[in-house]
This record gives C-alpha cells, structure tokens and sequence, in this order.
C-alpha cells in the first residue's frame, strides 16, 4: 500500500525537530499545521479503510471456524447415524475447510499488522499536532523576541563601535571649542562696557559736593 510508504515519511522525523531548525518559525509553525492536519485527515481515512480489512479478514475467520465445527458435527452425528460414508464425505470437507483457514489466517494476521501500523502513525501525528498546536503561541513569541533581540544587538554593535564613539568624540570636543570662544567673547564685551562707564562716571569731574565747595574751588582757580 502507497499509504505506508508516504506516511513512514511523515512519521520519521519529528514535526517539532523540523520546526526547530526552521529558518522562519513563524511561517513555518503555521504551514507545518496546515500540511499536518491534511496529513492527519488523510492517515485517518486510510486507517479507517484498514481497520476496516482487518475486521473482514477476521469475520472470515470466524466464519470458516463455524464452518468446520458445523461440517465436525455433521460427521459425527453421521457416524452415529451409522451412515460411515456420510460421515467421511463431511470430513473430507472439514479438512477442505481447515486448509482454506490457515490461508485465513494469515490474511487476518497481515492485515491486523497493517491496521495495528496505521493507528500507530495516526497517534503520533495526531499527538506531535497536539504538542506542536500547544507550542505554537509561545514559539511564536519567542521568534519575535529573538528578532527584537537581534535588531537590538545591531543597532548596539553600531553605537558602540570605535569609529562611532569617535566621531562622537570629535563632535563634543567641537561643541566645547565653540563654547569656550563664545564665553571668551561674551567677556570681553563685559570688560569694554565697564571701562566706558567708569569713563562716563568720572569725564566730568567729582559731582554731588555743596554749593560752598563749588565756590571755593571756582576762586582757587581764579586766584582770588
């Protein structure tokens, strides 16, 4: 049956394994459940049609058994009967019979190791479906988190290399120098206003004395 092959497939690897190494496990987590669940729907429609030529193999069986325990008692209550050939014809066909369940038999034992296979592997692609479903959220949220990490790491990397910190160097020290100059500058212009006023205070001579020590000083000049 095609069905044991393709599905050996499935089954050999682990659906969660697979996801691991996925290089985009948000993708792949939603694409893994997707071609699963078709998988699953698929092994149980086959399983179901197994299980269903198990049960016919065994209903044959079963079948064959009344046959031969019918044709036995026949035979013997021929014997009984003292009818001997009757008894031999039906025990001729017992054995027929017997012959026939041996071949029965093995068609009922390789069928219910075909079916027995089947509900293996619908049990464990329905339980890694299970597992990978109950995982799916937190994978999800751990992809992102790694890529947020990752992002950040390089944008870390780039702050903190030399050649950044030194161009950040040379831009302060940059600032510093301009900052200095307009300072220096701002000083000066201080200096010159206080000159100016001092010169304006005293262009004129001491002001505020009485009238008296005006007219002293203005007879001291004229020699009087």
């Amino acid at each position: 049956m095609g069905i044991f092959s393709r599905m050996k497939d499935i089954m050999s690897s682990n659906i969660n394994a697979l996801l691991d190494k996925a290089e985009n496990p948000q993708k792949m987590i939603d694409q893994m459940l997707r071609q699963s669940r078709e998988d699953l729907a698929e092994v149980k429609k086959e399983t179901g049609a197994v299980m269903a030529n198990e049960t016919a193999a065994l209903n044959k069986v079963k079948e064959c058994e009344e046959t031969i325990a019918k044709f036995t008692k026949a035979a013997e209550n021929a014997v009984k009967a003292g009818n001997d050939a009757d008894a031999l014809q039906l025990i001729q066909s017992k054995n027929r019979q017997l012959e026939q369940l041996n071949g029965l038999k093995e068609n009922y034992e390789a069928a219910h190791a075909d079916a027995e296979n089947m509900r293996a592997m619908y049990r464990k692609l329905s339980n890694d479906i299970a597992s990978l479903e109950g995982r799916a959220d937190m994978i999800k949220g751990k992809a992102a988190t790694a890529k947020a990490r990752e992002h950040a790491n390089k944008v870390t990397a780039g702050v903190g290399n030399t050649s950044s910190l030194e161009a950040f160097d040379r831009m302060e020290a940059k600032v510093n120098k301009q900052l200095d100059t307009a300072n220096a500058i701002a000083s000066l212009d201080k200096e010159g206003a206080a000159d100016t006023d001092l010169l304006s205070k005293y262009a004129s001579g001491p002001s505020g004395g009485s009238a008296q020590d005006e007219l002293e000083a203005m007879k001291a000049k004229l020699g009087m």
